[in-house]
Protein backbone atom coordinates (compact mmCIF):
# COMPACT_ATOMS: atom_id res chain seq x y z
CA UNK A 1 0.00 0.00 0.00
CA UNK A 2 3.20 2.64 0.26
CA UNK A 3 3.74 1.98 -2.91
CA UNK A 4 0.15 3.71 -4.07
CA UNK A 5 0.70 6.98 -1.95
CA UNK A 6 2.71 9.18 -0.17
CA UNK A 7 3.86 6.88 3.23
CA UNK A 8 4.35 9.78 5.41
CA UNK A 9 0.06 9.92 5.54
CA UNK A 10 0.08 6.20 6.50
CA UNK A 11 2.30 7.02 9.54
CA UNK A 12 0.25 9.66 10.44
CA UNK A 13 -2.78 7.63 10.33
CA UNK A 14 -0.99 4.86 11.95
CA UNK A 15 -0.23 7.63 14.96
CA UNK A 16 -4.37 8.71 15.12
CA UNK A 17 -4.70 5.03 15.50
CA UNK A 18 -2.84 4.24 18.53
CA UNK A 19 -4.03 7.97 19.92
CA UNK A 20 -7.52 6.60 19.68
CA UNK A 21 -6.85 3.46 21.57
CA UNK A 22 -5.26 5.29 24.59
CA UNK A 23 -8.57 7.66 24.61
CA UNK A 24 -10.24 4.39 24.62
CA UNK A 25 -7.99 3.19 27.55
CA UNK A 26 -8.98 6.11 29.65
CA UNK A 27 -12.38 5.19 29.41
CA UNK A 28 -12.04 1.53 29.58
CA UNK A 29 -8.83 0.99 32.18
CA UNK A 30 -6.77 -1.56 29.61
CA UNK A 31 -5.08 -1.62 26.68
CA UNK A 32 -5.56 -3.16 23.23
CA UNK A 33 -7.78 -2.76 20.01
CA UNK A 34 -10.94 -0.41 21.01
CA UNK A 35 -13.33 -3.23 19.87
CA UNK A 36 -12.18 -5.47 22.44
CA UNK A 37 -13.47 -3.48 25.20
CA UNK A 38 -16.96 -4.10 24.74
CA UNK A 39 -18.00 -0.72 25.44
CA UNK A 40 -20.83 0.91 24.44
CA UNK A 41 -22.27 4.37 23.53
CA UNK A 42 -23.53 4.89 26.80
CA UNK A 43 -20.32 4.36 28.53
CA UNK A 44 -18.81 7.16 26.29
CA UNK A 45 -21.57 9.73 27.47
CA UNK A 46 -20.88 8.55 30.91
CA UNK A 47 -17.22 9.40 30.85
CA UNK A 48 -17.76 12.44 28.90
CA UNK A 49 -20.04 13.26 31.83
CA UNK A 50 -21.69 16.43 31.36
CA UNK A 51 -19.72 17.34 27.95
CA UNK A 52 -21.67 14.90 26.33
CA UNK A 53 -24.77 17.43 25.45
CA UNK A 54 -22.53 19.86 23.82
CA UNK A 55 -23.60 19.98 19.98
CA UNK A 56 -20.16 19.02 18.89
CA UNK A 57 -19.70 15.81 21.30
CA UNK A 58 -23.47 14.47 20.39
CA UNK A 59 -22.34 15.04 16.32
CA UNK A 60 -18.91 12.95 17.17
CA UNK A 61 -21.21 10.17 19.52
CA UNK A 62 -23.71 9.91 16.15
CA UNK A 63 -20.63 8.98 13.96
CA UNK A 64 -18.91 6.42 16.23
CA UNK A 65 -19.57 3.03 14.75
CA UNK A 66 -21.29 0.43 17.25
CA UNK A 67 -23.40 -2.75 17.54
CA UNK A 68 -24.96 -4.78 20.13
CA UNK A 69 -22.16 -5.51 21.61
CA UNK A 70 -20.42 -2.11 21.72
CA UNK A 71 -17.83 0.00 20.14
CA UNK A 72 -16.11 -1.16 17.12
CA UNK A 73 -14.90 2.15 15.69
CA UNK A 74 -14.34 5.95 17.05
CA UNK A 75 -14.20 7.38 13.85
CA UNK A 76 -16.24 7.03 10.08
CA UNK A 77 -14.02 4.36 8.58
CA UNK A 78 -16.79 4.11 5.84
CA UNK A 79 -16.08 7.51 4.64
CA UNK A 80 -12.34 6.95 4.44
CA UNK A 81 -12.00 4.61 1.99
CA UNK A 82 -15.37 5.81 0.38
CA UNK A 83 -12.47 9.19 -0.71
CA UNK A 84 -15.11 11.29 0.75
CA UNK A 85 -13.81 12.47 4.25
CA UNK A 86 -11.15 14.94 5.48
CA UNK A 87 -9.07 13.46 7.46
CA UNK A 88 -8.20 16.72 9.66
CA UNK A 89 -11.51 17.10 10.41
CA UNK A 90 -12.27 13.64 10.56
CA UNK A 91 -9.96 12.68 13.58
CA UNK A 92 -11.15 14.13 16.40
CA UNK A 93 -12.30 13.40 19.90
CA UNK A 94 -13.93 15.37 22.40
CA UNK A 95 -12.19 16.78 25.63
CA UNK A 96 -13.86 14.75 28.94
CA UNK A 97 -13.08 17.97 30.39
CA UNK A 98 -13.78 20.84 28.67
CA UNK A 99 -15.82 19.28 25.67
CA UNK A 100 -13.52 20.65 22.86
CA UNK A 101 -12.81 18.57 19.90
CA UNK A 102 -9.46 18.03 20.05
CA UNK A 103 -7.61 16.88 17.17
CA UNK A 104 -5.67 13.52 16.95
CA UNK A 105 -3.76 14.14 13.94
CA UNK A 106 -1.98 17.93 12.49
CA UNK A 107 -3.64 20.09 9.78
CA UNK A 108 -3.41 18.40 6.90
CA UNK A 109 -2.73 20.73 4.10
CA UNK A 110 -5.62 20.66 1.07
CA UNK A 111 -2.54 19.05 -1.26
CA UNK A 112 -1.96 15.96 0.82
CA UNK A 113 -5.37 15.41 1.57
CA UNK A 114 -5.79 14.72 -2.05
CA UNK A 115 -2.75 12.80 -2.22
CA UNK A 116 -4.80 10.61 0.69
CA UNK A 117 -7.90 10.59 -1.31
CA UNK A 118 -5.79 9.89 -4.48
CA UNK A 119 -4.00 6.59 -2.47
CA UNK A 120 -7.48 5.18 -1.26
CA UNK A 121 -8.83 5.77 -4.87
CA UNK A 122 -5.82 3.45 -6.66
CA UNK A 123 -6.43 1.17 -3.92
CA UNK A 124 -10.19 1.11 -4.61
CA UNK A 125 -9.84 0.66 -8.51
CA UNK A 126 -7.61 -2.04 -7.19
CA UNK A 127 -9.27 -3.62 -5.64
CA UNK A 128 -12.98 -3.56 -7.77
CA UNK A 129 -10.94 -4.70 -10.67
CA UNK A 130 -9.86 -7.92 -8.74
CA UNK A 131 -13.58 -8.72 -7.79
CA UNK A 132 -14.66 -7.90 -11.23
CA UNK A 133 -12.20 -10.74 -12.30
CA UNK A 134 -12.88 -12.85 -9.54
CA UNK A 135 -9.49 -13.09 -8.21
CA UNK A 136 -8.12 -12.16 -4.60
CA UNK A 137 -5.71 -9.68 -3.85
CA UNK A 138 -3.71 -9.31 -1.03
CA UNK A 139 -2.58 -6.53 0.89
CA UNK A 140 1.05 -6.72 1.77
CA UNK A 141 2.02 -6.21 5.62
CA UNK A 142 4.77 -3.23 6.21
CA UNK A 143 6.48 -2.02 9.37
CA UNK A 144 5.06 -2.14 12.65
CA UNK A 145 5.00 2.44 12.26
CA UNK A 146 2.91 1.85 9.19
CA UNK A 147 0.91 -1.09 9.83
CA UNK A 148 -2.09 0.18 11.69
CA UNK A 149 -3.22 2.39 8.82
CA UNK A 150 -2.75 -0.85 6.31
CA UNK A 151 -4.52 -3.11 8.31
CA UNK A 152 -7.62 -0.51 9.20
CA UNK A 153 -7.48 0.53 5.56
CA UNK A 154 -7.27 -3.07 3.99
CA UNK A 155 -10.26 -3.94 6.99
CA UNK A 156 -12.28 -1.76 5.74
CA UNK A 157 -11.66 -2.66 2.17
CA UNK A 158 -12.78 -6.21 3.19
CA UNK A 159 -16.01 -5.31 5.25
CA UNK A 160 -17.01 -3.18 1.40
CA UNK A 161 -15.97 -5.76 -0.86
CA UNK A 162 -16.13 -9.31 0.91
CA UNK A 163 -19.54 -9.52 1.24
CA UNK A 164 -20.18 -12.81 -0.80
CA UNK A 165 -16.27 -14.35 -0.51
CA UNK A 166 -12.53 -13.41 0.58
CA UNK A 167 -11.32 -10.77 -2.03
CA UNK A 168 -9.21 -9.05 -0.07
CA UNK A 169 -6.46 -10.66 2.38
CA UNK A 170 -5.13 -8.69 4.93
CA UNK A 171 -1.30 -10.04 6.26
CA UNK A 172 -0.07 -10.67 9.22
CA UNK A 173 3.65 -11.08 10.14
CA UNK A 174 4.21 -13.69 12.92
CA UNK A 175 7.65 -12.59 14.21
CA UNK A 176 5.61 -9.94 15.67
CA UNK A 177 4.30 -10.55 19.49
CA UNK A 178 1.35 -9.17 18.86
CA UNK A 179 -0.06 -11.38 15.89
CA UNK A 180 -2.48 -13.78 17.70
CA UNK A 181 -4.78 -10.30 19.33
CA UNK A 182 -4.53 -8.49 16.39
CA UNK A 183 -5.86 -12.02 14.26
CA UNK A 184 -8.66 -12.42 16.79
CA UNK A 185 -9.19 -8.35 17.02
CA UNK A 186 -10.22 -8.64 13.01
CA UNK A 187 -11.92 -12.01 13.22
CA UNK A 188 -14.00 -10.70 15.83
CA UNK A 189 -14.65 -7.49 13.77
CA UNK A 190 -15.16 -9.60 10.67
CA UNK A 191 -18.38 -11.47 12.84
CA UNK A 192 -19.59 -8.78 13.78
CA UNK A 193 -19.73 -6.67 10.93
CA UNK A 194 -20.85 -9.66 8.49
CA UNK A 195 -17.69 -9.47 5.47
CA UNK A 196 -15.95 -12.65 4.92
CA UNK A 197 -12.08 -12.78 6.67
CA UNK A 198 -9.24 -13.42 4.64
CA UNK A 199 -5.64 -13.80 5.88
CA UNK A 200 -2.14 -14.68 4.90
CA UNK A 201 0.05 -15.57 7.33
CA UNK A 202 4.17 -15.32 6.97
CA UNK A 203 6.94 -15.11 9.47
CA UNK A 204 7.81 -11.33 8.32
CA UNK A 205 10.58 -9.90 6.57
CA UNK A 206 11.54 -6.41 8.64
CA UNK A 207 13.21 -7.99 12.21
CA UNK A 208 15.93 -6.19 11.79
CA UNK A 209 14.79 -3.09 11.04
CA UNK A 210 11.89 -3.10 14.19
CA UNK A 211 14.66 -4.18 16.36
CA UNK A 212 17.27 -0.83 15.32
CA UNK A 213 14.49 1.12 15.80
CA UNK A 214 13.12 -0.32 19.29
CA UNK A 215 16.68 -0.10 20.30
CA UNK A 216 16.75 4.17 18.82
CA UNK A 217 13.47 5.42 20.07
CA UNK A 218 13.83 3.31 23.43
CA UNK A 219 10.62 1.52 22.74
CA UNK A 220 9.70 -2.46 23.69
CA UNK A 221 11.46 -4.07 20.84
CA UNK A 222 7.83 -5.56 19.12
CA UNK A 223 9.38 -8.78 17.80
CA UNK A 224 9.44 -12.85 19.18
CA UNK A 225 12.66 -12.94 20.67
CA UNK A 226 13.72 -15.90 18.53
CA UNK A 227 12.60 -18.06 15.77
CA UNK A 228 10.99 -20.95 17.79
CA UNK A 229 9.10 -18.03 19.23
CA UNK A 230 8.07 -16.75 16.01
CA UNK A 231 7.10 -20.45 14.73
CA UNK A 232 4.91 -21.06 18.00
CA UNK A 233 3.02 -17.81 17.24
CA UNK A 234 2.51 -18.24 13.69
CA UNK A 235 1.15 -22.01 14.43
CA UNK A 236 -0.84 -20.56 17.21
CA UNK A 237 -2.30 -17.89 15.16
CA UNK A 238 -2.98 -20.63 12.43
CA UNK A 239 -4.54 -23.18 14.79
CA UNK A 240 -7.13 -20.11 16.07
CA UNK A 241 -8.35 -19.27 12.33
CA UNK A 242 -8.52 -23.42 11.58
CA UNK A 243 -10.81 -23.50 14.83
CA UNK A 244 -13.00 -20.94 13.60
CA UNK A 245 -13.29 -22.34 10.76
CA UNK A 246 -14.42 -25.65 12.27
CA UNK A 247 -17.02 -24.01 14.22
CA UNK A 248 -18.40 -22.61 10.94
CA UNK A 249 -19.04 -25.47 9.51
CA UNK A 250 -20.41 -27.22 12.63
CA UNK A 251 -23.03 -24.61 12.64
CA UNK A 252 -24.04 -25.17 8.84
CA UNK A 253 -22.52 -22.08 8.63
CA UNK A 254 -20.57 -21.10 5.23
CA UNK A 255 -16.73 -21.70 6.31
CA UNK A 256 -15.15 -19.92 3.85
CA UNK A 257 -16.04 -17.10 6.07
CA UNK A 258 -12.69 -17.35 6.87
CA UNK A 259 -9.93 -18.04 4.16
CA UNK A 260 -6.80 -18.68 5.30
CA UNK A 261 -2.78 -18.55 2.86
CA UNK A 262 -0.18 -19.88 4.83
CA UNK A 263 2.63 -18.46 3.17
CA UNK A 264 5.80 -20.39 4.33
CA UNK A 265 8.79 -21.88 3.10
CA UNK A 266 9.25 -23.70 6.26
CA UNK A 267 8.46 -27.67 5.81
CA UNK A 268 7.54 -27.88 9.51
CA UNK A 269 4.94 -25.19 9.35
CA UNK A 270 3.49 -26.78 6.23
CA UNK A 271 3.34 -30.03 7.71
CA UNK A 272 2.13 -28.56 10.90
CA UNK A 273 -0.45 -26.88 9.09
CA UNK A 274 -1.79 -30.16 7.05
CA UNK A 275 -1.65 -32.53 10.48
CA UNK A 276 -3.49 -29.86 12.35
CA UNK A 277 -6.64 -29.44 9.31
CA UNK A 278 -6.55 -33.54 9.71
CA UNK A 279 -7.26 -33.51 13.47
CA UNK A 280 -9.27 -30.41 13.09
CA UNK A 281 -11.77 -32.02 10.42
CA UNK A 282 -10.71 -29.62 7.44
CA UNK A 283 -10.53 -30.96 4.33
CA UNK A 284 -8.81 -29.79 1.03
CA UNK A 285 -11.76 -29.84 -0.68
CA UNK A 286 -12.91 -27.25 1.76
CA UNK A 287 -11.00 -24.79 -0.26
CA UNK A 288 -10.46 -22.56 2.82
CA UNK A 289 -6.63 -23.21 2.93
CA UNK A 290 -4.18 -22.78 0.95
CA UNK A 291 -0.87 -22.24 0.60
CA UNK A 292 2.36 -19.92 -1.08
CA UNK A 293 5.84 -20.10 -1.98
CA UNK A 294 8.01 -17.77 -3.98
CA UNK A 295 8.98 -19.03 -7.72
CA UNK A 296 12.06 -20.93 -7.48
CA UNK A 297 11.74 -21.27 -3.61
CA UNK A 298 10.74 -24.89 -2.45
CA UNK A 299 9.39 -26.45 -5.48
CA UNK A 300 9.82 -29.62 -3.74
CA UNK A 301 7.05 -28.68 -1.10
CA UNK A 302 4.46 -26.66 -3.56
CA UNK A 303 4.21 -29.30 -6.19
CA UNK A 304 3.23 -32.27 -3.64
CA UNK A 305 0.63 -30.34 -2.07
CA UNK A 306 -0.41 -29.19 -5.22
CA UNK A 307 -1.05 -33.53 -6.19
CA UNK A 308 -2.76 -33.89 -3.05
CA UNK A 309 -5.44 -31.97 -3.65
CA UNK A 310 -4.48 -29.01 -1.80
CA UNK A 311 -4.81 -25.23 -3.06
CA UNK A 312 -0.93 -24.35 -3.52
CA UNK A 313 0.40 -21.39 -5.38
CA UNK A 314 3.53 -20.08 -6.26
CA UNK A 315 4.09 -16.44 -6.01
CA UNK A 316 5.59 -14.30 -9.31
CA UNK A 317 7.57 -11.01 -8.26
CA UNK A 318 7.23 -8.71 -11.54
CA UNK A 319 8.43 -5.47 -12.63
CA UNK A 320 11.67 -3.90 -13.12
CA UNK A 321 14.50 -5.76 -11.96
CA UNK A 322 15.86 -2.61 -9.91
CA UNK A 323 12.61 -2.82 -8.24
CA UNK A 324 12.46 -6.60 -7.80
CA UNK A 325 15.76 -7.26 -6.49
CA UNK A 326 15.45 -5.42 -3.60
CA UNK A 327 11.85 -7.50 -2.56
CA UNK A 328 13.97 -10.44 -3.38
CA UNK A 329 16.84 -9.87 -1.02
CA UNK A 330 14.53 -9.52 1.66
CA UNK A 331 12.94 -13.02 0.50
CA UNK A 332 16.19 -14.56 0.70
CA UNK A 333 17.51 -13.12 4.25
CA UNK A 334 13.66 -14.31 5.32
CA UNK A 335 14.63 -17.60 4.18
CA UNK A 336 18.33 -18.40 5.21
CA UNK A 337 16.92 -21.86 6.12
CA UNK A 338 15.39 -22.47 2.96
CA UNK A 339 18.35 -21.12 1.14
CA UNK A 340 20.90 -23.45 2.77
CA UNK A 341 18.73 -26.46 1.97
CA UNK A 342 19.40 -26.21 -1.85
CA UNK A 343 21.50 -29.09 -1.83
CA UNK A 344 18.32 -31.32 -0.84
CA UNK A 345 16.28 -29.39 -4.08
CA UNK A 346 19.08 -30.47 -6.52
CA UNK A 347 19.38 -34.03 -4.53
CA UNK A 348 15.16 -34.43 -5.19
CA UNK A 349 15.31 -33.13 -8.85
CA UNK A 350 18.52 -35.19 -9.39
CA UNK A 351 16.21 -38.24 -8.05
CA UNK A 352 13.09 -37.40 -10.59
CA UNK A 353 15.04 -36.95 -13.48
CA UNK A 354 16.89 -40.19 -12.87
CA UNK A 355 13.17 -41.63 -12.25
CA UNK A 356 11.38 -40.61 -15.18
CA UNK A 357 14.68 -41.92 -17.36
CA UNK A 358 14.61 -45.31 -15.90
CA UNK A 359 10.61 -45.05 -16.82
CA UNK A 360 11.59 -43.54 -20.57
CA UNK A 361 8.94 -40.48 -19.24
CA UNK A 362 10.61 -37.71 -19.43
CA UNK A 363 7.84 -35.12 -19.59
CA UNK A 364 5.16 -35.77 -17.10
CA UNK A 365 1.92 -34.09 -16.30
CA UNK A 366 0.23 -35.27 -13.27
CA UNK A 367 -3.29 -36.61 -13.95
CA UNK A 368 -6.72 -35.35 -11.63
CA UNK A 369 -9.13 -32.32 -11.43
CA UNK A 370 -7.80 -29.33 -9.72
CA UNK A 371 -9.98 -26.51 -8.67
CA UNK A 372 -8.20 -23.95 -6.82
CA UNK A 373 -9.45 -22.00 -3.78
Amino acid sequence: MTALGRPQLLLQVSEVIMQARRYMMDLAGSTGNILTHHKTIQDLERYLGNVADKKEVKEFLTKVTSDKDGILHLFPWTGIINEDCQLSETFRVPDPVTGQMRRLISKIPPKEEEMFRNMIRRLNTIVKTAQDLDVRIMIDAEQTYFQPAISRITLEMMRKYNTEKAIVFNTYQCYLKDTYKEVCTDLEQAKRQNFYFGAKLVRGAYIEQERARAAALGYEDPTNPSFEATTEMYHKTLTECLRRIRILKDANMDPKKIAIMVASHNEDTVRFAIKKMEEIGIHPEDKVICFGQLLGMCDYITFPLGQAGYSAYKYIPYGPVNEVLPYLSRRAQENKGVLQKIKKEKRLLLSEITKRLAKGQLFYKPKGKYVPI
